[in-house]
């Protein structure tokens, strides 16, 4: 875990949970801005709030609308409504769990995001671009310079910040009042400047990638040998400020600006953690929430870099993405749950679409949000907070007006959610995964790197469908001498794996080649997308995998290189001489297997061979539009609750073979029995629809 304050923490993470003094809580709730409310409207908006059945507020906290000056801060003197204390109270007498989320950015939909104005005339705390030009977040109603988190100057004034509020959230840290958990900056993504060469390169961020390729490598000499050129001294090192690769052996330079951009995020997480735990804030669970991390509109792409969860979960209890997206992009909503429930030890999300910013494109209705809400609890998602739960400037179509009033299909919709996860008993269940299916990161980077043209930031959601996240339209085709382009090819075997896995019924979960091996344990089958190059490291974990009696299925390649682009064979002795049977080779490894496939078109067929080989659990349904989740109880193995999603525009005529023998099934959404035959589920089904049934289980 995460370093702390003091001896003894009250809250933790435990078994995918949150834990107050050991024992496991749920977290649902959703957003009030106290300080955009009128005063004598809070508590009837916490009743309206509590009547919904949320249990916990969530609550951001504004430097930009707090400080009078630098140094002097209005918490309720002047603006009553700034009282945040008094808020924090209220909440608690009301019996919510609390969130806060202090920034120092924290976007909010606010002119200045959250920072006082002075900062972002503050020349030094700029972020610099390829180009050397300040780097511009484009936004309404104003465009802002993005903020450079290297700089001393920005956590010298940051400090002031906490200092003022951190003294009053000490006092209301869990277990002396109700906040169980602060979030640490916001949707840190380079101010949604992704793409590698719109930022980090001010002074102190090169010279902070040169500490980086120092301690990853030890030695200037090392850097050389593995950038393959002679270095004399640190600060010659440059980093890329375009893609002009043209050998494998570029590919090191460019991947570790890649990895120093996650690595920037996460030491900038890291420190402001250390300042928040280091003014009382050490007892409770400190957390992070990534912006969504596939484009505009759900596009597909290398969706890790330059997010790692499993990075910053090293330094924060828990990490997060957040989820504004409709009922046409399920196939989003599930990439991006999965991946937070494979992948995060508290599958949370921080933001979880509950009314809409006015200038999303086409946001959808509450029809909507219960589809995307049942979409991402199928994944094996264990709490979340709607933001926003009541509308305010910038916000609209919230379930509570800004003035109290209520929006009754919304209020009905969102307690029909949180009375389904109590009485269900939801928080008991697991997400049944016996497939891991890993993106691989290096590739990732590869792809992150080598995009051509820059677009800006997403913020605006511009009709074109373009993405500041590289994509194949965006991304170098040079082959770097290889057989094809690393960074495209891995796209296409990435989606069908995917596609291949969803088609066996198989349980399969995502995340990505920074996961630690550890936590790979308990799945019965990996899967990666395998090229011309891979670590060292992942290709011993995957022999491991293998030897402890684990099948691993990699393609279309057995990696001949390591990172560096220098010969490694640890895989390739694993597969050694096994014969090669229309574009597929199987070798025995240990008590498991390595299964290699070369062939695009027999990975269907080979993914289906090799997961029912494992004993993978599989779910049949009369219609491959259908999408089936398996939940269990670890204490009960009597009950089950499974999920089973309609995610097209037409209406299904429903037959699931959950895999297990049925008794009494409950759908929980409607309260109602349904009848079985003791093997099937049979049900009409609406389009865009989901179903969530619990299954007494007899056999």
């Amino acid at each position: 875990m995460p370093h702390h304050s003091g001896t003894h923490r009250p809250v933790t993470i435990r078994n995918t949970a949150l834990a107050l003094d050991g024992e496991e809580t749920s977290l649902y709730g959703g957003a009030v801005h106290y300080w955009r409310l009128a005063r004598d409207a809070w508590e009837p908006i916490l009743d309206s709030v509590k009547r919904m059945g949320f249990t916990m507020i969530s609550i951001y906290i504004p430097w930009e609308a707090h400080e009078i000056e630098r140094g002097r801060f209005d918490f309720g003197q002047i603006n009553p409504s700034n009282d945040i204390d008094a808020f924090l109270t209220l909440c608690e007498d009301k019996g919510f769990k609390i969130i806060v989320r202090p920034g120092p950015q924290i976007n909010s939909e606010l002119t200045w995001f959250g920072y006082p104005k002075r900062l972002l005339a503050d020349e030094r705390m700029h972020a610099l671009s390829g180009a050397g030009s300040k780097v511009i977040l484009t936004q309404v109603p104003k465009p802002i310079p993005a903020l450079n988190y290297a700089s001393d100057a920005f956590y010298d004034e940051t400090a002031l910040w906490y200092d003022a509020i951190c003294s009053i959230l000490a006092k209301h840290a869990y277990p002396h009042g109700g906040i169980v958990a602060a979030q640490v900056d916001n949707e840190m993504a380079y101010f949604f400047g992704v793409n590698a060469y719109i930022a980090d390169y001010s002074p102190e961020s090169v010279a902070a990638y040169r500490r980086f390729v120092l301690g990853k490598y030890g030695s200037v000499e090392a850097v050389g040998d593995a950038y393959a050129r002679t270095i004399g001294d640190i600060a010659e090192l440059e980093p890329p400020r375009r893609f002009e690769a043209t050998d494998k052996t570029d590919i090191p330079w460019y991947a570790d600006w890649a990895e120093y951009r996650e690595m920037y995020l996460v030491d900038a997480m890291d420190r402001l953690g250390g300042m928040m735990r280091q003014r009382g804030l050490g007892g409770i669970a400190l957390f992070h929430n990534y912006p969504h991390p596939l484009g505009p509109g759900g596009a597909a792409s290398g969706f890790t870099t330059p997010f790692s969860i499993p990075r910053l979960e090293e330094k924060l209890d828990f990490v997060g993405f957040d989820i504004y997206s409709r009922k046409e992009l399920f196939s989003h909503i599930k990439t991006v749950a999965s991946y937070v429930v494979g992948t995060s030890r508290f599958p949370y999300i921080p933001e979880f679409i509950a009314g809409v910013w006015p200038w999303y494109l086409n946001p959808g209705d509450w029809h909507d949000e219960e589809f995307v809400t049942k979409a991402a609890l199928m994944q094996g998602i264990k709490g979340f907070s709607r933001y926003m739960l009541v509308e305010r400037d910038r916000w609209l179509d919230s379930p509570i007006r800004r003035d109290g009033r209520e929006r009754p299909e919304k209020v009905a919709m969102f307690g029909n959610v949180n009375a389904m996860l109590e009485r269900g008993e939801l928080h008991r269940f697991r997400r049944d995964a016996d497939v891991l299916l890993l993106a691989n990161r290096e590739y990732d980077r590869l792809e992150a790197a080598s995009v051509l043209v820059s677009f800006p930031g997403d913020f605006l959601e511009t009709p074109s469908g373009f993405s500041e996240y590289a994509g194949p339209v965006t991304t170098s085709e040079a082959a770097l001498g290889f057989d094809e382009p690393v960074q495209l090819a891995k796209g296409t075997w990435f989606g069908a794996f995917t596609d291949a896995l969803a088609a066996t019924g198989g349980s399969t979960v995502l995340s990505d080649t920074d996961l630690a091996a550890q936590a790979w344990s308990g799945r019965k089958v990996v899967v990666l997308t395998t090229l011309d190059y891979l670590d060292e490291g992942v290709q011993r974990s995957l022999v491991e995998f293998a030897r402890a009696g684990g099948a691993v299925l990699i393609g279309p390649k057995v990696p001949g290189l390591d990172s560096l682009m220098r010969p490694c064979s640890v895989l390739a002795d694993a597969v050694g001489a096994a014969a090669d049977e229309g574009g597929v080779r199987v070798a025995s490894v240990g008590e498991g297997s390595i299964t290699v496939v070369s062939d695009l078109a027999a990975v269907p067929r080979v993914v289906a061979e090799v997961t029912a080989g494992a004993g993978v659990h599989q779910v049949a349904t009369n219609d491959p539009a259908l999408d089936v989740t398996v939940h269990s109880d670890a204490q009960d193995p009597t009950v089950k609750v499974a999920f089973v999603a309609n995610p097209t525009d037409h209406a299904i005529d429903a037959e699931v073979t959950p895999g297990f023998g049925l008794g009494a099934v409950r759908e929980l959404w409607d309260e109602r029995d349904v009848a079985t035959d003791g093997a099937v589920i049979a049900e009409p089904m609406a389009p865009y629809s989901i179903h969530v049934y619990r299954c007494t289980v007899t056999a």
